[in-house]
């Protein structure tokens, strides 16, 4: 082991070639270029090199697809190495190590006290320079030993690690590393674990291969029926015939994947009505593809909509979407939630009262607020006031606000809840004397007990906005405004299938607004192309492994979360609703991770 003095002489090298001044002709020959970029990455991220410490996800999401194809290389390289103290770990693309095979009681012990242990992740940003973590970052084979690791816990160790990429994408799916102590380090480690990582990428393309030819055959077969719309899909791949490629989009993939997965359940076959893109709605036939026990992909065949002139058009159009779509500041989406926005907000405009605004930080209230006027004033724009600039200055906003009620044009108060209280008594007596329908306000939520609270009352109508992660799927929609209005390029940039996947399969706790900055930043990368995932920051990519397991969930999750919307919360009347038991209900909700703190809020007052 590693003395005291050792590590502090390692320390001090190290703390020395980060030092900024340090020229390049001055630094230390015995660290690589490259280990010397993951310390100042480790650097910028704050890592302790002191700290024990390792993230720890004891139910983690487990990638059947790499696992399907490593479980056979690692199963025969734990065999040959069963005498030799060697590690055999497998990550996957959170860093997160799932699966692990160590040579001796002797090295697991060594390796449990490092967490070198499934469930642990060894991103860089967690634990510094390190087999698993570092060969992401570098998205190339990566080799650490001993005084190379950042953390001083690690350093009685060697590992290589090295990505495993999807053959046919070319996307990482996770990482190969082989660990041992630093005096066992032995040269053939690296042709070992190269080796074993082409093997399990020949293992995931044959299995690849006999997936699409799956649904190749019954893409072919089906194709044979004129006047249908044919697309034979999974996560991966699509394959559409000429009268299904006039109405897809490119984000349709996702979307279609996500509704028949939801679709299907434990069936084999359903029918139903898909919203697409372009606000297309098509009649479709969703038949499972796979052998017993695993799914290959989906069949998925629209069919016509009958028409009063004897026509039979492939999809219709639903109305008040396409009266939308024309103007992106109004609500997009095809979500259950975004339909229910958009008829909460419809019956708003139509009544002439006082209407709230209601939702988390960063939903997007004020643009519903600003849209509301808009609709109802035939385009005249509003005039918004922040309650929270109230306290800067507070005879100059109110006397503003009571110039601004008294003329009856149009007047958002944005954050109104966050109104201070020595004004709230005059703020409420100014828009009680309001002409009716001028103001809208913005609030997370009203029945607070405090004096902005009662300002609130004064609003009999309240619509809330959803957050996004019971809207998902409406990100497809979102993206375009929200690329258009960060990029200068005409035409505008395109999320890319894959990066729509990984985007949905987050739960956004910023909502709206951590998405546009997710889509800024990305859009700053791609420098013009269209979104791929590597344009996305690293801690979005990860989440794009979505298998027909995940989707399901997801989509189970979703049934859930609209029951509980469409009962107000009530939990015995959502079981109702969902022909189960109240007991299952709150079984699924652990299950699914719903918190049943932060349930869907009525949308309607």
């Amino acid at each position: 082991m590693r003395t005291s003095d050792e590590r502090y002489r390692t320390r001090a090298r190290r703390e020395r070639l980060l030092d900024t001044r340090v020229h390049d002709d001055e630094l230390d020959p015995d660290f690589r270029t490259e280990i010397l970029s993951s310390w100042r990455r480790c650097q910028l991220v704050g890592v302790v090199p002191t700290g024990e410490e390792a993230p720890y996800r004891p139910e983690f999401e487990r990638p059947v697809r790499l696992l399907r194809a490593a479980g056979p290389v690692i199963d025969r390289l734990a065999e040959q190495l069963e005498d030799s103290p060697v590690s055999i770990v497998l990550a996957d693309t959170d860093a997160q190590i799932i699966d692990r095979r160590a040579g001796g009681r002797s090295l697991v012990r060594v390796l449990d006290r490092a967490r070198i242990a499934p469930g642990f992740v060894f991103a860089e940003e967690f634990t510094g320079t390190n087999g698993i973590g570092s060969a992401l970052e570098a998205a190339k084979p990566f080799t650490v030993a001993g005084a190379e690791h950042f953390r001083e816990n690690l350093q009685d160790f060697a590992c290589i690690g090295s990505p495993v990429r999807h053959p046919m994408t070319g996307r990482v799916e996770g990482v190969l590393d082989v660990t041992c102590r630093v005096e066992e380090a032995h040269g053939a480690m690296k042709p070992l674990v190269l080796a074993a990582v082409r093997e399990i990428e020949s293992r995931m393309y044959a299995e690849t291969t006999r997936r699409e030819r799956m649904l190749l055959d019954r893409f072919v077969r089906a194709n044979r029926r004129a006047g249908t719309a044919v697309v034979s899909l999974n996560e991966d791949v699509i394959m559409a015939n000429t009268a299904a490629s006039a109405i897809l989009d490119l984000s349709d993939q996702a979307t279609l994947w996500d509704w028949a997965c939801r679709m299907l359940g434990s069936s084999d076959e359903c029918t139903g009505e898909v919203q697409l893109a372009h606000d297309v709605v098509a009649q479709a036939t969703a038949v499972r593809i796979g052998e017993k026990g695993e799914m290959a992909g989906v069949l998925v065949e629209m069919r016509p909509h009958t028409r009063t002139d004897g026509r039979s058009p492939i999809a219709r159009r639903t109305p008040h979407r396409s009266r939308r779509r024309a103007d992106h500041d109004g609500v997009v989406g095809r979500s259950v939630a975004a339909n229910r926005l958009r008829s909460d907000v419809d019956a708003a405009v139509g009544t002439g009262r006082a209407v709230l605004v209601c939702g988390e930080p960063g939903v997007g209230k004020l643009h519903v607020a600003t849209y509301l006027h808009r609709r109802r004033t035939d385009g005249e724009p509003a005039t918004v006031l922040d309650a929270v600039l109230a306290e800067d200055d507070p005879a100059g906003w109110i006397a503003r606000l009571r110039t601004l009620c008294s003329g009856g044009g149009p007047v958002v108060l944005r954050h109104l809840d966050r109104l201070v209280p020595e004004l709230a008594e005059r703020v409420e007596s100014i828009v009680a004397a309001a002409v009716p329908g001028s103001v809208v306000a913005t609030a997370r939520t009203r029945g607070e007990a405090t004096p902005a609270g009662r300002v609130l009352d004064h609003f009999p109508l309240s619509v809330t906005v959803p957050p996004l992660r019971y809207r998902v799927e409406d990100i497809a929609d979102l993206a375009p405004p929200l690329l258009a209005a960060h990029s200068s390029r005409r035409p505008v940039p395109k999320l890319l299938p894959g990066t729509l996947r990984a985007l949905g399969a987050h739960d956004w706790p910023g909502n709206v607004r951590e998405l546009e900055a997710v889509l800024a930043a990305a859009v700053n990368r791609s420098a013009g192309s269209d979104i791929a995932l590597e344009h996305l920051a690293p801690e979005y990519r990860s989440a794009g492994r979505r298998t027909g397991r995940t989707s399901l969930s997801r989509a189970e999750r979703d049934v859930v979360l609209e029951a509980l919307a469409e009962t107000h919360g009530n939990k015995l009347a959502a079981a109702e609703r969902l022909g189960i038991a109240r007991s299952t209900l709150y079984r699924k909700m652990r299950v699914l991770g719903i918190d049943e703190n932060h349930l869907p809020a009525p949308t309607s007052r």
